[in-house]
């Protein structure tokens, strides 16, 4: 069997530029362009958005959307990792996606897992056509607004098999009165280059979602 730690290092230096991943994503950085969360994290913090995947229970075989896949810094791993056509992604910014696919990824990674990914900006994953086993928006939903995060839920409802699953991370409100009521997404993407976050007040049980009856 081979050394988990040895493997690991192995992926993360498979990049066509025989570099880290960090040290991809640093340089991405020091050209303006957005990776999406702390730069000096961005290896580590791929890697554990792909762990925790793991840990739910995404199998090589499992349909996997992510949203918001930005440069593909946690996609890097899913898509290795998942079987051919079972990758696919939702993000508006074309350029963090281009940059990814040649610079992170690789193109002989994309050619062989085919991974599918619209530039749709309204969440809608109906446009795959298709049931998916686990759902990931990482910092998508601490930047959306209520409305936008309905629409993700609703699609999780319609588009989610029996034991589907979705992670996905916020910033809660410690008031209601904190509670962002916008309908417009805050925070760095294709339309704005202004970080921003908008605070949550959700109170979301199992019970309802299943029932598509959920509270915001």
């Amino acid at each position: 069997m081979r050394d988990a730690t040895k493997h690991r290092a192995e992926i993360v230096e498979s990049t066509a530029a025989h570099k880290t991943l960090q040290e991809i994503g640093d340089d991405m950085h020091r050209r303006g362009i957005f990776t999406g969360g702390p730069p000096e994290q961005f290896e580590l913090l791929g890697r554990m958005q792909f762990a925790m995947m793991v840990r739910e229970g995404v199998y090589p075989w499992s349909r996997v959307l992510d949203i918001g896949c930005g440069c593909l810094r946690g996609g890097f791993w899913m898509i290795h990792f998942l079987d051919r056509g079972c990758y696919f992604g939702i993000e508006p910014n074309t350029e963090m996606v281009a940059v990814g696919s040649k610079e992170i990824v690789g193109q002989d990674i994309i050619e062989a897992k085919c991974p599918t990914i619209d530039f749709n900006d309204q969440f809608d994953a109906a446009v795959f056509g298709g049931r998916f086993d686990a759902f990931l928006a990482r910092s998508i939903w601490t930047h959306a607004s209520k409305p936008q995060i309905r629409i993700m839920l609703d699609h999780f409802v319609n588009l989610g098999t029996e034991n589907a699953f979705f992670l996905a991370s916020y910033l809660p409100a410690k008031f209601p009165w904190q509670d962002y009521k916008g309908v417009e997404y805050r925070g760095k993407s294709h339309k704005s280059n202004v970080g921003d976050l908008g605070q949550k007040w959700l109170k979301i049980s199992k019970k309802p979602i299943a029932e598509n009856a959920y509270r915001m």
